[in-house]
């Protein structure tokens, strides 16, 4: 307990005044040695003057002393500083003064002098942890306040973009932050549609706001999102914003690194942001074209891509092997989802899903994803994460909604013992069911650093060998129909792939 309470000391400062030199350098020993910041003086006059000057948190004095008495000079000092702790020490419990004395002047607390200073301790330990807890009253008290200020501002008839600077100028005082974003689903025109603000280093035009986000934080941002829950990062605190429905509508990025109580301030202004947006949209209080939201969306949706193509492009790098294996399941996929007659939406999501399945090894070390012979099961843990890591990097913004769980769920199996959520059969969302085809036959025909590929007719063994058991029985038909007319044409992959 008491190293817990040195930790905490060394933000706060202590003044002894004694008239005794011996005592003051006893405790200076000893306090210093716990890790509080200390200083004595044997004036209690020069103690008055130091307490009107500089900063302290607590001043622990002798009752009797020349030319003051104890009392006089915590008189003194009420008159100018009344949130000073006091602690009294006493030379005999009958030199005391008395209780209404000590009531008046605020006198947290005595003790009587002694060879041992054990008592006195563990009164200004509890003395540290009382100033603590005041200090987070108020500055609860100062937050609230700030929020009351903010909250008006943020309900007022206003452009979104106001409306969201007003939210991160009030947000980032509560945790001293300056650096922020916002990232909203624009409700008006569906929830496609995201907008972007931000603020300190995120006050910059969406290329370079992207090239900010490290992967870490995209998957973050997206399993804040998805959960509706807050994430606390080393250096920042990820919020997500829920409106009165209890949907998530986009996620609020604060980065400090003094969030101690300042978290629970966030998560109640974050509640408030979100009401406030519900509130403009629902009521169409936004004063903004919808050519420039559509313009602004197809810009994020342009540089986001961007961003994962170039974090996709990094796991490729990775490994010679694999390179070029997310180009040919994104084609495979969508030649197998033409076969069901799917509509151009679902090929589109079916080619997106395969050009982004493995996205979620860009945070799996080399040793781990260039390892030549078998994985332990500690590696074969971490590895099996990447579904899911990937569908929260895809989570970050909502525009890629239909395609998380296809990225999410390409290595569940038809018989439950896939992974990461274990789904069977139907559970499996159909175009995962094609994306998980796609990828098993194109990762058994290449070249991998622990094995040789397969031939065509093994791995089509193979697929036939799982059908019905880890793969849907239909769509291994359909692909087995198809697969010797498929000569997989680098060009054709590129044109199938252009997002233009």
């Amino acid at each position: 307990m008491r190293r817990r309470a040195a930790a905490l000391s060394s933000e706060y400062r202590i003044l002894l005044v004694d008239d005794e030199p011996g005592v003051i350098k006893s405790l200076e020993v000893l306090l210093k040695h716990l890790g509080y910041y200390f200083k004595g003086v044997t004036d209690p006059l020069k103690a008055i003057e130091m307490v009107r000057n500089e900063r302290y948190d607590m001043i622990v004095l002798d009752y009797i002393m020349q030319p003051l008495h104890g009392d006089k000079v915590v008189e003194k000092i009420r008159e100018f500083n009344e949130d000073i702790y006091i602690l009294l020490l006493t030379g005999h419990k009958d030199l005391a003064p008395p209780l209404e004395t000590i009531k008046k002047l605020a006198i947290q607390g005595y003790c009587e002098k002694s060879d041992k200073f054990d008592q006195l301790i563990l009164l200004i330990e509890s003395g540290i942890k009382s100033i603590s807890q005041i200090r987070t009253i108020k500055r609860f008290q100062i937050g609230l306040n700030r929020i009351l200020q903010t909250v008006p501002k943020i309900y007022q008839l206003q452009s979104i973009d106001n409306i969201l600077e007003e939210i991160l100028k009030g947000i980032m005082p509560l945790v001293n932050s300056e650096d922020a974003f916002i990232l909203v689903d624009n409700v008006i025109t569906g929830n496609k549609r995201v907008i972007f603000k931000g603020i300190g280093v995120y006050q910059t035009d969406l290329e370079d706001f992207f090239s900010k986000l490290n992967p870490v934080l995209m998957e973050q941002t997206g399993f804040a999102r998805v959960a509706k829950q807050n994430v606390l990062l080393d250096n920042g605190i990820i919020l997500p914003l829920i409106d009165g429905t209890q949907k998530s509508m986009g996620v609020i990025y604060v980065e400090s690194r003094d969030l101690k109580e300042g978290a629970k301030l966030l998560e109640i202004f974050a509640s408030q942001a979100a009401s406030a947006l519900s509130n403009a949209f629902l009521h169409s209080l936004v004063n903004i074209k919808n050519e420039e939201l559509n313009r602004t969306y197809d810009e994020l949706k342009i540089r986001y891509i961007d961003t994962i193509e170039v974090l996709r492009l990094t796991v490729d790098a990775k490994d010679v092997y694999t390179s070029g294996h997310s180009d040919r399941v994104a084609y495979l996929a969508v030649k197998i989802g033409e076969q069901f007659d799917l509509s151009q939406s679902d090929l589109e999501i079916l080619k997106l899903g395969g050009f982004f399945h493995d996205i979620g090894k860009i945070g799996t070390t080399d040793d781990i994803l260039l390892k030549a012979g078998a994985l332990s099961s500690v590696e074969y843990q971490e590895i099996k994460k990447h579904p899911l890591k990937g569908a929260h990097i895809l989570s970050a913004v909502s525009m890629f909604k239909e395609v998380v769980p296809l990225v999410r769920y390409h290595h569940e199996r038809i018989d439950g013992k896939g992974y990461p959520d274990g789904l069977k059969g139907e559970q499996i969302p159909f175009l995962a069911r094609i994306l998980s085809v796609a990828d098993a036959y194109d990762a058994m025909t290449s070249e991998r650093q622990y094995r040789s590929k397969l031939d065509a007719r093994e791995a089509k063994k193979q697929l036939i060998k799982g059908r019905g058991v880890q793969f849907d029985a239909e769509v291994v038909d359909r692909f087995l129909d198809i697969v010797e007319e498929i000569e997989i044409n680098q060009a054709e992959i590129a044109v199938t792939l252009d997002f233009g």
